[in-house]
């Protein structure tokens, strides 16, 4: 839904050895006196092994995974993680004229002082820009009825200095006086609150440390509704804070007992009720209590059953709700506020239609979905629920959805859309005149001609007989069986979208077909291609995407060897088991923080994620099927000696989501047994978590590296083409 914003979070000492001079220090760790490397850094092998089921595993790279995380001390272990950034940046070194014209180019296609549409809510307009050159956005807002600009929120200011910055949650209060926010200055995703007088330009002395959520002002905007993540990095409460007192006061209203729950907070269409979700990757339950009273009595609109999803809002005293508890493609039910659990259909779920999500406003509804794997927009009356309007859109392959659309009673819908080649546009949709008005289409500064390019949109005939679609952008005068660049996610049930990417041209322009396979695992085609992939058919995932790049080979789209690939976190799992399958198909493969070491993660329910993943993956430490199952495709576990294609690995040391000794251990592990010279590089970011740098030039200038090393190893590193 895009709004209310309460979903509950569903979804996840080494000595080296090198060839050239060295010195020993105290560490045991072998250097180089900071010349730049000659050969890799070799991970030293100490013997761990565990048996579970009867079954015993080897892990002599287990060492690496320090054991007083999330604290990273282990001096042998940054020392290996050191080299390997070292290698990085030796191998990389020849390519830096190459990285730097690939970030100049894909600087040029943004527009520096850009900013966004102006929304309002309440008594003001809302809009965020970024100043020509800068790494951050500054927040803005102004009187509707007139009146000068004023600054709420400088992130550049609050970034000053620091190595990382990222800017969480954000809520103005009703009155439109007090700004909320978080930040996260070190990448472990663990936001410190502050709240500022908009009035006075002051920030207040409250200061709620360790919060991972939304912030939802509550009582005549006196109170903040918010969650504190634990030691594990999980969300099992909802807390209150009263403005102006201690934190050691704040008052905890729910508490999460499953440690696979997640929880999260928002209010209804009309503010009137705090909603608050507990959920894992496949069971769900909700609880509503008034805003006014939040200590109050909280209504529970159904107990939890296993497998059963669902989500509420709340309009005139009528609950409208989203489940799945008769379709695997979901229904639209409603039931009174004083029966909730008694649900009547509304919008019946159907094999064809997949219902994502549903916004209520004041006269309307809008239903929000898949038909066909192409996103719909339907408007429907409260009278009429039955019969839909859907917004129709210029293109036969787009993405599209509500935006930003903060007011209950909203008479223009704000609406974004693009395509492969069609870059981000904001439109109105007049709900009266059923009228889209194009309000901005992203700007490329240094020219984009649509007509240049052309996209299709194909099946690939899966192993098993399954037709699994694809979107490929490319030039209109590439020559067939040149490169092509295959993307993929095939995890969660998040669908991967044809949408437009201005860094895709620096490829797509010298001479790639870039293309998205839309796999199982993902829900492109509704929640059964989203289940075809997880648990047990875990394994369609991989075959999926190794299929369809045989298939687009096969088409004469490109050849073997000529296809490269990436993926993160859960797609850089994928990346791993691709590579084990059928590592001649690639010609260089980026895999970012990678979900690699499956089965250790899903045993040790210390990790953050792990008891929340075992509804996606299986819990190998109560069955033996899913330990042997999971261990079947375990990408660091199924490394093997054969050889493997060109690969650029990348980590984040503060990663709450993929652990950095993940991606370690399995380069460790494939430079042990791969049997070619391919070039095998780790970066991991010292000062950054799941999402790389931030920023966005040191963002991009990351990308400019992938593309670099993608371009290097398909011997095409000959800088800008004209």
């Amino acid at each position: 839904m895009t709004r209310p914003a309460f979903a509950a979070a569903l979804a996840f000492a080494l000595p080296f050895q090198a060839n050239a001079t060295i010195n020993e220090d105290q560490t045991g760790v072998t250097t180089s006196d900071n010349a730049a490397p000659t050969s890799p850094p070799v991970a030293e092998k100490r013997e761990h092994s565990y048996t579970r089921h009867g079954i015993t595993i080897s892990d002599p790279y287990d060492w690496l995974h320090d054991k007083s995380y999330p604290v990273v001390d282990d001096e042998n272990v940054l020392e290996y993680l050191k080299a390997e950034n070292a290698w990085f940046e030796a191998k990389m070194a020849p390519q830096k004229e190459l990285t730097e014209a690939l970030f100049t180019e894909m600087r040029a296609r943004i527009k520096e002082d850009d900013s966004t549409v102006p929304q309002r809510r309440g008594d003001y307009l809302y809009w965020s820009e970024f100043e020509e050159g800068a790494q951050y956005r500054k927040h803005w807002r102004k009187p509707v009825a007139g009146g000068d600009d004023q600054l709420i929120l400088d992130e550049t200011a609050l970034a000053d200095g620091l190595e990382y910055f990222r800017l969480g949650a954000t809520s103005v209060s009703k009155n439109g006086r007090y700004l909320a926010y978080s930040t996260d200055t070190n990448g472990s995703e663990r936001f410190t609150v502050r709240i500022k007088d908009l009035q006075t330009g002051e920030l207040l002395a409250d200061e709620i440390p360790e919060t991972l959520s939304g912030l939802t002002w509550l009582k005549d905007d006196t109170v903040l509704a918010y969650s504190k993540v634990d030691d594990n990095w999980r969300v099992n409460n909802v807390r209150l804070h009263t403005i102006g007192t201690p934190t050691g006061e704040d008052v905890e209203i729910f508490t999460e007992d499953d440690i696979s729950f997640r929880v999260g907070a928002g209010l209804s269409a009309q503010e009137d009720y705090l909603i608050i979700a507990t959920g894992d990757n496949e069971t769900s339950e909700v609880r509503f209590v008034s805003a006014d009273n939040p200590t109050g009595e909280q209504i529970l609109v159904k107990p939890r059953e296993k497998g059963v999803e669902y989500n509420i809002d709340i309009r005139d005293g009528e609950l409208f709700v989203l489940t799945n508890d008769d379709h695997l493609n979901f229904r639209l039910a409603k039931a009174s506020i004083d029966a909730p659990g008694e649900w009547a259909t509304v919008i019946a779920g159907t094999d064809e239609f997949y219902l994502t999500g549903f916004d209520l406003f004041k006269d309307f509804f809008v239903t929000e979905g898949r038909l066909n794997g192409l996103d719909q927009v339907q408007l429907r009356t409260y009278d009429a629920p039955g019969s839909a309007s859907p917004i129709a859109f210029p293109e036969a392959s787009y993405n599209a959805g509500l935006s930003n659309n903060p007011e209950y009673d909203q008479t223009k819908l704000r609406l974004s859309y693009e395509s492969m080649i069609t870059p981000d546009t904001v439109f109105d949709y007049d709900v009266a005149s059923r009228s889209l008005e194009q309000l901005k289409q992203q700007e490329i500064p240094s020219g984009y001609d649509a007509n240049l390019y052309k996209t299709e949109r194909i099946e690939i005939q899966a192993r098993d007989g399954t037709m699994v679609p694809v979107s490929i952008v490319m030039r209109k005068d590439r020559p067939a069986g040149g490169p092509l660049h295959l993307y993929a996610y095939g995890a969660y049930g998040y669908a991967v979208p044809p949408g437009f990417s201005t860094t895709r041209l620096s490829l797509v322009d010298r001479g790639f077909a870039y293309a998205i396979a839309h796999i199982r695992g993902g829900d492109d085609l509704g929640r059964r291609w989203y289940l075809q992939g997880k648990l047990n058919e875990r394994t369609n995932t991989f075959n999926d995407f190794v299929d369809v790049g045989r298939g687009l080979i096969a088409k004469g789209y490109t050849a073997e060897g000529k296809v490269t690939a990436s993926g993160g976190s859960a797609g850089g799992e994928l990346m791993g088991a691709i590579i084990n399958q059928d590592p001649a198909q690639y010609g260089a493969v980026v895999a970012h923080v990678p979900f690699v070491d499956v089965l250790n993660t899903m045993l040790n329910e210390e990790l953050p994620l792990t008891p929340g993943e075992w509804q996606e993956w299986g819990n190998p430490i109560e069955s033996k099927q899913a330990f042997a199952y999971i261990l079947s495709y375990s990408p660091y576990d199924q490394v093997t000696a054969q050889d493997y294609p060109p690969l650029l690995v990348t980590a984040g040391l503060n990663d709450p989501r993929v652990t950095y000794w993940e991606p370690a251990k399995w380069v460790a592990k494939l430079r042990e047994h791969k049997t070619d010279d391919n070039v095998l590089l780790l970066k991991t970011n010292m000062g950054a978590g799941h999402g790389g740098k931030s920023g966005r030039w040191n963002s991009l200038y990351e990308t400019a590296e992938e593309y670099a090393f993608i371009l290097w190893q398909m011997g095409m590193a000959e800088g800008v083409e004209d």
